[in-house]
């Protein structure tokens, strides 16, 4: 048991980069696709019940740019795929949608990047 606990401690301290790798090994080696992976480790109910619907599609909102706006505009910019004003008028209209309709791992790979630059993120 203390081998499954080290393995999620291990998960959970990843750096999105790492997150990114992992579900490109995922897909390519194994042929997972990352948001298929969450939906297929999640567990059954212990008591034999009906299985509450999880949720896969996710929206990503820029609540602030917080300080360091310029950084977070070029993030927004990378991660929308549009030119440099669309993505300062996205940021600038805070709080907003940057991405919606995402699998969790996107997601949370968009919050991480994000949050690292000084933003604040939410998931919906």
């Amino acid at each position: 048991m203390a081998d499954i606990k080290k393995f999620a401690e291990e998960l959970v301290n990843l750096t999105v980069k790492e997150v990114q790798e992992l579900a490109t090994i995922l897909k390519e080696e194994y042929g997972i696709e990352p948001a298929a992976a969450a939906v297929a480790v999640a567990a059954a109910p212990a008591d034999g019940g009906e299985t509450a619907v999880e949720k896969t599609e996710f929206d990503v909102v820029l609540v602030s740019a917080g300080q360091a706006k310029l950084q977070i505009v070029k993030i927004v910019k990378e991660i929308i795929g549009a030119g440099l004003k669309e993505a300062k008028e996205l940021v600038d209209a805070a709080p907003k949608a940057i991405k919606e309709k995402v699998s969790k791992v996107e997601a949370e790979s968009i919050k991480a990047q994000i949050e690292e630059a000084g933003g604040e993120v939410e998931i919906k």
